[in-house]
């Protein structure tokens, strides 16, 4: 009998085809009419296959996105925070309800996997912007993106025939949530903390990992390696930072890391929720949550996620909040802090904005040691270097060749 916690809704709801099975709705979605998605829907795909959106067996109906925006509940009575939902550009597509689809990326072209149609609908998108993204300002990423799809929603339960090129870029780290209990089980853990991570480990997510840590049987460090907005650091090099910190600075036998396929939404607060409910069926019984979890800009305040999970029915999700002050270096401590345990002033304190570190990188300044462990510099460096070299930036920000590579003359 597993000591675990149950997953969202009760149990694991896995669409992903395997084997036989999976060659054989393959041949048969080659026949079918082709429906592209979009990233965001080609991630969320994958999610539902891998059962870390259980219990979702497909993209949602009408009644689950207006339940869901209106008071984060679907149909059946079950908390979701964001809506999962799959558009179409042209309603007069000649796509009826019971009629089935293939579902292709609309990127790479590959056939993802297939679904029935069960309802067609349209909804208010600036009122699902205003819900979920607390605006309808274009300048926000999520909004830009819920913004920019088709005018029809489709729905129904899918079938799962690809999980892209994850499994083969992170062969040591991409996990599905039945993997990650199993290996929870295996080391004997009952409380489980997880940190989600879309950034490279720098000293103020080491300080949240070892502060959970001193609290729990295990760390689950997991990482985002999905599409980010321009300018974030690729996922291969965010991977050897983390990696990097875990190896020289933790406990090995008390800390699992692993990858997973999602696209951020930067929703703050209700990705947060979103967040917690995935980690919850993964097998995490407490979602770190620290300052601007998943936000962007300055769209929500630095603790509204927390206060989010204060505002929900409690017993909405199994899984608990770990909630962590804002934290910093303080010189005069000589070490990681919190606005709880640092008495010094705001000049002793040294806050470690990712933001500020990718401005110094780029522009090859000097990084305080506060900042990051030795290590996750030497890779970012590396990074920065090449990035600067290609775009033809020298040292000090200047332009000294176009994107080709070429000098200016």
């Amino acid at each position: 009998m597993t000591k675990l916690v149950p997953p969202h809704g009760g149990h694991l709801i896995s669409r992903l085809l395997e084997a036989e099975e999976l060659r054989e709705e393959k041949k048969r979605a080659k026949t079918l009419p082709k429906v592209y998605m979009s990233s965001r829907e080609t991630s969320d795909l994958i999610m539902i296959g891998m059962g870390a959106f259980s219990p979702l067996t497909g993209f949602m109906g009408r009644e689950d996105w207006k339940g869901i925006c209106d008071e984060y509940k679907m149909v059946n009575g079950i908390f979701w925070p964001i809506p999962i939902t799959l558009s179409l550009s042209d309603k007069t597509s000649g796509l009826k309800e019971g009629s089935e689809v293939a579902l292709l990326d609309g990127e790479s072209g590959e056939l993802m996997g297939s679904m029935r149609i069960e309802e067609s609908y349209t909804i208010d998108k600036r009122y699902e912007c205003k819900q979920i993204f607390r605006t309808d300002d274009p300048k926000h990423p999520g909004v830009a993106k819920v913004m920019a799809q088709g005018e029809c929603n489709i729905a129904g339960p899918v079938k799962v025939l690809s999980e892209l090129d994850y499994p083969d870029r992170f062969p040591d780290l991409y996990a599905r949530p039945q993997q990650t209990r199993a290996l929870f089980e295996e080391r004997g853990w009952q409380t489980i903390a997880a940190l989600q991570l879309r950034n490279p480990m720098h000293r103020s997510h080491e300080y949240l990992a070892k502060i959970a840590l001193e609290v729990s049987d295990g760390i689950f460090v997991h990482q985002l390696v999905g599409k980010l907005k321009e300018g974030d650091i690729p996922a291969e090099v965010r991977v050897r930072c983390v990696q990097a910190v875990i190896d020289h600075y933790f406990p090995k036998e008390r800390v699992i890391t692993r990858v997973y396929p999602m696209e951020m939404r930067y929703a703050g607060p209700q990705e947060a929720l979103l967040h917690a409910v995935f980690r919850q069926n993964y097998g995490a019984t407490h979602m770190i949550i620290g300052r601007d979890h998943a936000g962007v800009g300055d769209y929500y305040g630095p603790f509204d996620a927390q206060k989010i999970f204060s505002e929900i029915p409690e017993d909405a999700l199994a899984i608990k909040m770990l909630p962590i002050d804002w934290t910093f270096y303080c010189r005069k401590c000589k070490g990681m802090a919190s606005f709880k345990t640092c008495p010094h002033s705001r000049e002793d304190r040294l806050v470690l904005s990712g933001t500020l570190l990718r401005k110094m990188l780029t522009e090859g300044e000097p990084v305080p040691e506060e900042f990051s462990r030795p290590e996750v510099l030497a890779i970012l460096r590396e990074y920065y270097a090449g990035l600067n070299e290609k775009v033809g930036i020298d040292l000090h920000g200047h332009a000294t060749g176009n994107f080709n590579g070429e000098k200016s003359r």
